[in-house]
């Protein structure tokens, strides 16, 4: 096994003889610890701004007083959140004491108890959620989702990400993964110019549709820029897209310039989606009160957790917006595991689900979550329906610890 694990463990550890207050029934935070890992990519992925050539992650692995354990996942994200993985290591000493001896189930306090002991670091306090509700899940013997309701989707097409900047070259690719299935595609641009990058999307874009239309199939076809494109050039590409069948396009410009993606939609002749820009329910709100984004993309770490990315789901849907649920690129079959059960249960993916695990060569699980013809099918097993492979983790933490 490949996987390279650094400053790896400290465990946070609620002792027996410590009152907590609360009923004996109840399943009860015993311990959190925090996990860094750094997985091999099968091949660097690019986008404007960022090349990711290893997944440096954090986990975090929380036992119950009577033995469950449930697992979490945070990439480090710094140009999207601000996290690195030693920080994300440093906030779980601050937001893991607060925590112990509490019901695992009660995870509106759980928040309440991280937002009051550290303001942001949405991806630490993401982790940690995700791990309870795994737990919880775990000790009651049902699937992850049914924490949130009834499951609306059972199958479920994942998003190809297209990320070659030379048109001959997406075009092969975007070729094959049809080939394997693949019904659903996001297209990297932002990489050159706007015009180029327009010419590549029109290409891949026509070839995909027409394949679709041919087998008379649903495609859904996006393009990411990740803020790699300045206002102008945005508008440049979204002219130069012309009668380009896109069904999104999205974070054209920075995140947090509200103007410019207001400017561009208003431009363009396809619905534009927010992702970077996109870290609360009243960031969605003031996009959409300045019909700045059509629709968005919803990541755990952005939001904090699965309970506030399903919040935003529900808000979108009152709203008449899209949506797109996400793993950050580098995310192992923990997160995209988290991802695809909160999934099987939004009102409504109409911009369809991105998973990353299978983007690395090696995993923490010895079954990594399957992606079989370019759709990933919702476990019903407990909890996330995947089982990490804690005897092999270990053994990479004690021979790569560092000091």
């Amino acid at each position: 096994m490949q996987i390279h694990l650094v400053r790896s463990r400290i465990l946070f550890h609620h002792g027996a003889d410590t009152a907590c207050g609360y009923s004996e029934n109840e399943v009860k935070i015993k311990a959190i610890e925090p996990i860094a890992v750094s997985l091999p990519m099968h091949k660097p992925v690019t986008m404007a701004g960022e090349t990711v050539a290893r997944a440096d992650n954090m986990l975090i692995r929380i036992a119950s007083d009577d033995g469950v354990v449930g697992w979490g996942e945070a990439a480090a994200a710094p140009t999207m959140t601000g996290e690195t993985v030693p920080g994300m290591i440093a906030a779980a000493g601050y937001l893991a004491p607060p925590l112990l001896g509490r019901p695992a189930d009660d995870f509106a306090a759980a928040a309440a108890a991280m937002d009051a002991a550290m303001y942001g670091n949405t991806g630490a306090k993401a982790a940690i959620e995700m791990a309870l509700h795994d737990l919880v899940a775990r000790a009651a013997g049902r699937p992850l989702y049914a924490l949130f309701g009834a499951k609306r989707r059972s199958r479920i097409p994942v998003l190809a990400v297209l990320g070659s900047s030379d048109e001959a070259a997406g075009l092969a690719e975007a070729h094959e993964r049809w080939a394997a299935g693949y019904r659903a595609f996001k297209i990297k641009v932002g990489l050159s110019a706007p015009e180029a990058d327009a010419a590549r999307t029109r290409a891949v874009c026509a070839l995909l549709k027409r394949s679709a239309a041919a087998g008379g199939e649903a495609c859904l076809v996006s393009a990411d820029a990740n803020q790699g494109f300045g206002i102008d050039a945005a508008l440049r590409y979204v002219a130069a897209l012309g009668d380009c069948p896109l069904d999104f396009f999205e974070q054209p410009v920075r995140a947090h310039d509200l103007d410019g993606m207001a400017r561009v939609a208003a431009a363009a002749r396809v619905p534009i989606g927010a992702d970077e820009g996109i870290h609360s329910l009243a960031d969605i709100e003031r996009h959409h009160a300045r019909r700045a984004a059509a629709g968005v993309s919803l990541k755990a770490i952005k939001l904090g957790g699965l309970r506030a990315v399903h919040a935003a789901c529900r808000l979108c849907d009152r709203l008449g917006m899209k949506v797109n649920l996400s793993c950050k690129t580098g995310e192992s079959s923990i997160a995209s595991a988290a991802a695809l059960q909160l999934a099987a249960t939004v009102p409504a993916l109409a911009w369809g689900l991105t998973l990353t695990s299978h983007g690395l060569a090696e995993d923490v699980t010895a079954a990594p979550l399957r992606i079989e013809a370019g759709h990933a099918v919702v476990p019903d097993r407990p909890g996330l329906g995947i089982e990490v492979d804690e005897r092999r983790v270990r053994q990479e933490v004690s021979a790569r610890r560092v000091a």
